[in-house]
């Protein structure tokens, strides 16, 4: 007899169409529940009102390509997850989703074969079928075992929290509570997910066993989970195998009923979102138009319905993994911004038409860093610097900023320096030291860009002059700005007040074209990622680098020598080089040998300045700083070398905090390549 086996065994036809009935209910109810998502997710914002780039998520013949390449990479290849959690919750992750996208497959074969006009189920192909699909569906048994085991230590970890809090213990308490009790929060809805798939799996291998032991055949050793398991219950009877065959259906069905209401939502959200992802650089903010806030009425986002329709799409493609809150650096160092929670209650203010503020928080929107961090991590792509971002813009229009953050915004609208300094003093680093300036005339290849920080900063004033120094050693023509310089309005834009950003920027733009600017080079992460990545739309497209791959190149050329400090130096990646802009090897080829700390590249740790965090005061224990200063020392280095000027002035201040008697030297790599150099 040619190997195959019989569908709907011992089921009658008024079964069948029962069981077809309760099937296309399902669905159907399925269906319904993701339209009424998506009459949300259409509630967002107009295409036509984004910016270049955000169009990128409709499908049509110029992006097809590119919709299929990011199904193919973050979706069936699991970019995003494979490269997080490497040595536990990936792993995990992966056996459950190649295992339920295997029983995904095996039943569409199945149903090709049954509903379509060739029958190919049979023979040589029947057998790998078999022994294929039976060992791929035990990827997610296995899967979804190791699953109930990491969230049954992970509740038990955080009862175990709970229990050591005193009755008099108010203020751990309270901290508790207002950080959403993560990961409790969605245990519940885990265990039943997990519960489900897992019953789902069970049932398919004990139905493959009880129809293997009620009819019985000599190929049936390729289904082998199955054959192994009639073996060992031993025959069953028709009746039996009939209870189990609709025992099996109806977990199936349900399944398809609550797919929406549950995690596992994800599966099938996150191929929309991932698929169409905005082609927009991650440290690129939409743009607002004078236009659209005349027709809004408002600046920002105050309901959930302000957000773009891709945004509110990402909302419900959360898989609730909470990778984006074990990498915050606000929440690691116990505020209660959880990056996780705000998309969920973001998520639940889209049904409730709750103001996005009051869902999430304003203590929790402020205490973000825009470092990135949640986004670099989010194996489904969400932006949730966009979604805080857009609601602190709403914020700010409506007076809710105040204090020193306040007071930056203040002086870079009258200084144009978010320190408030003058525009002469722009020029005081320069003093004795023959910097050509572009409104004399001077032939340049490159504008040296100071930036706000470089130009005031002491420490960042050494940083100024040894790049003007090693540019001046490699023969590279350049000019600076001086008092023509404004602050490129990073820091106005990530608090919220965006059209301070875009005056700055037109501001900028218009001297650029003045001289005709072609390059710019700037020691900046900041003020590099704003030029590169946000400024195009104000008229001043041009070639941006940070001073490291600038000095990269000129060593490379033979123009400079490499440093070689050794061990003795560690490196701290900045957050707007490494992670936003993904440029980590130049800092390392300028400066070679050093010690690397447990986070470096794109998994850096933050040191807490940017989003304006710089000007907004935070008690000493919840400084994200001191969190990096311990992971940098433990190294055993005597030295800590930085690429950022913000990075430079909060780790300072932590260094002497951590070791007040100890004598740690704080450098910038283009100082360290200026020692290397001296003649």
């Amino acid at each position: 007899m040619e190997p195959t086996r019989q569908e709907f065994l011992h089921i009658s036809p008024p079964e069948k169409v029962l069981f077809y009935l309760l099937v296309f209910a399902s669905l159907a109810y399925m269906a319904w529940q993701i339209a009424a998502r998506v009459r949300l997710w259409m509630k967002g914002r107009p295409l036509d009102t984004l910016s270049t780039g955000w169009r990128y998520w409709l499908p049509s013949k110029q992006n097809v390509g590119k919709w299929i390449k990011n199904v193919v990479e973050y979706v069936l290849l699991q970019k995003k997850v494979r490269s997080s959690r490497p040595k536990s919750g990936a792993p995990m992750h992966l056996l459950i989703f190649y295992g339920f996208i295997s029983l995904v497959l095996a039943t569409s074969l199945l149903a090709v074969n049954t509903y379509g006009p060739v029958k190919f189920h049979h023979g040589t192909y029947y057998l790998a079928y078999e022994a294929t699909f039976d060992c791929l569906g035990l990827l997610l048994v296995i899967g979804v075992g190791w699953a109930f085991v990491r969230r049954g230590l992970a509740l038990r970890k955080e009862l175990g929290a709970a229990a050591l809090v005193g009755a008099d213990d108010e203020t751990v308490a309270k901290q508790m509570v207002d950080r959403r009790r993560w990961p409790m929060s969605s245990s519940v809805n885990d265990f039943l997910t997990l519960g489900l798939l897992f019953t789902i799996g069970l049932t398919g291998y004990w139905l493959e066993a009880c129809r293997i032991s009620n009819v019985p055949q000599s190929f049936d050793t390729y289904s082998f989970v199955g054959w192994v398991w009639a073996k060992a219950q031993g025959p069953v009877s028709d009746n039996f195998y009939h209870f189990m065959w609709w025992f099996h259906m109806v977990w199936v069905i349900v399944f398809f009923a609550v797919i929406p209401k549950m995690r596992i939502r994800h599966v099938l959200m996150a191929i929309a979102t991932t698929a169409g992802k905005p082609d927009v650089p991650m440290g690129r903010l939409r743009t607002i138009s004078m236009e659209e806030v005349e027709q809004t009425e408002q600046v920002g986002v105050k309901v959930a319905g302000d957000y773009s329709r891709w945004h509110l799409m990402s909302l419900d493609a959360c898989m609730e993994c909470g990778r984006c809150t074990e990498v915050c650096p606000a929440w690691n160092v116990g505020k209660v911004l959880n990056p996780k929670q705000i998309v969920q209650d973001i998520r639940g203010a889209m049904a409730s038409g709750q103001e996005v503020a009051a869902a999430v928080s304003q203590e929790a929107l402020w205490a973000c860093t825009t470092c990135n961090a949640c986004v670099e991590a989010c194996p489904v792509l969400i932006r949730h610097v966009d979604l805080i971002v857009d609601s602190r813009r709403n914020l700010v229009s409506e007076g809710a900023l105040s204090g020193p953050a306040a007071t930056m915004l203040r002086q870079t609208a009258s200084t144009s320096n978010a320190w408030g300094q003058s525009a002469s003093q722009r020029e005081d680093w320069m003093k004795g030291l023959d910097i050509p300036l572009c409104r004399d005339g001077v032939e340049f290849e490159f504008l040296f860009w100071v930036g706000c920080a470089g130009a005031t900063d002491p420490g960042a004033m050494k940083t100024t002059k040894a790049v003007a120094d090693l540019l001046k050693k490699a023969g590279v023509k350049f000019a600076c700005l001086g008092r023509e310089e404004a602050c490129t309005g990073d820091p106005a834009r990530r608090v919220g007040e965006e059209f301070l950003f875009q005056e700055k920027a037109a501001q900028n733009a218009s001297v650029f074209e003045r001289y005709g600017v072609k390059k710019v080079v700037t020691a900046c992460p900041h003020c590099f990622n704003s030029l590169k990545n946000e400024y195009a739309e104000f008229g001043a497209a041009m070639e941006v680098f940070h001073h490291t791959q600038l000095l990269q190149t000129l060593v490379r050329k033979g123009d400079l020598l490499a440093a070689k400090p050794g061990r003795e130096v560690v490196y701290h990646d900045p957050c707007y080089l490494s992670r936003v802009n993904e440029e980590s090897e130049a800092p390392r080829e300028i400066s070679v040998g050093m010690a690397s700390p447990e986070h470096q590249g794109k998994k850096t740790l933050c040191c807490g300045a940017g989003g304006g965090r710089m000007w907004m005061e935070e008690p000493p224990s919840q400084r994200p700083a001191n969190r990096r200063t311990e992971e940098l020392l433990a190294t055993g280095a005597t030295t800590v070398a930085v690429a950022c000027p913000f990075c430079r002035i909060m780790l300072g201040d932590s260094i002497k905090q951590a070791r007040p008697n100890d004598e740690i030297r704080l450098l910038d790599l283009a100082e360290m390549l200026q020692d290397a150099n001296r003649e």
